[in-house]
């Protein structure tokens, strides 16, 4: 099998850096660079720990203007909005990424998920298993047979196998999963009061959403805790389910100029890392570890 495409999550990383890394690390400016070192701290030893061909960071650019947004203002409304210091941040971390000889997307319309799951079809597509480097459960449903879903913070790794005992649904119901219990991380209601072994459950015996509601009369019958009122909650919420679902999916054919060979990892660049690198007033730590990387790429 063709080597994978590793696709970065980068929001999480970023934002983990800037919670666990001094304030205090500052530019020549005294402006915070604190969650730009973490980050590529991360990608750096990423990279040195696996080799890998072909990579891709993904990028959010807003949390109120995506295509959800529209289908349902209250989606991740209730956010606070990122910090100045941390939006200065996002901003050096991409250009990190294409000194460092990396390919990075964001847009506007569709959210980093939306562009993971656009490339990993892609990758698929061209023969190439994707694994996707993140802690968001929500990525879990991009996970095919030869793909894996690898949470770099505590280095563990699900294949597709894996990810129903670790999340709740296999990786094809993931969002119905969501649709269902909920998501208050990114502010989606479900349905009251199906969590998730009863949501687990339910997705056990019927393979997707539309399933289920097809059958709810069957409900009844399930060894379901309280079944006669998940049935009634399941009638009277049809609709927010289903608005839910529009929203837990992540969407796998945004158009972005991006084929698999564009998502070859090339040598860092050392000369415009240096400027980078000055300017931000790092030393040599990341330095060094960029050299190794370019004498091996």
């Amino acid at each position: 099998m063709a080597d994978p495409v590793y696709l970065i999550d980068a929001s999480v990383f970023i934002f983990r850096a800037y919670h666990s890394v001094p304030v205090t690390l500052t530019d020549l400016d005294g402006r915070p660079v604190n969650a730009l070192h973490g980050f590529a701290r991360f990608i750096g030893d990423l990279i040195e720990s696996v080799g890998p061909t072909h990579m891709a960071v993904a990028f959010d650019e807003s949390l109120a203007t995506s295509f959800r947004n529209r289908i349902y203002p209250p989606y991740k409304a209730h956010r606070e909005p990122a910090p100045l210091e941390l939006k200065q941040q996002f901003r050096l971390c991409r250009e990190f990424c294409r000194a460092f000889g990396l390919a990075e997307y964001s847009s506007p319309e569709f959210e980093a998920d939306d562009v993971i799951g656009t490339l990993a079809k892609r990758a698929r597509a061209s023969g190439r298993p994707s694994v996707i480097v993140t802690r968001d459960k929500d990525l879990a449903q991009l996970v095919g047979p030869d793909d894996e879903f690898w949470d770099y913070v505590a280095d563990v790794r699900y294949a597709y196998d894996d990810i129903e005992e670790r999340f709740g649904a296999n990786p094809e119901a993931i969002a119905d999963f969501l649709a269902l219990t909920g998501d208050a991380v990114d502010n989606i209601r479900g349905v009251p009061g199906i969590g998730r072994k009863t949501a687990s459950i339910l997705l056990k015996h019927f393979s997707s959403l539309d399933q289920l509601y097809a059958n709810l009369d069957r409900v009844a019958k399930l060894k379901v805790r309280n079944a006669g009122f998940v049935t009634g909650q399941l009638k009277d919420y049809r609709e927010a389910a289903f608005l839910a679902r529009q929203l837990t999916g992540i969407y796998c054919d945004m158009p972005i100029q991006a084929e698999v060979s564009d998502l070859r990892r090339r040598p860092p660049d050392l000369a415009l890392l240096d400027r980078f690198y000055d300017g931000v007033g790092f030393g040599r730590l990341l330095r060094n570890q960029a050299e190794r990387i370019a004498a091996r790429t």
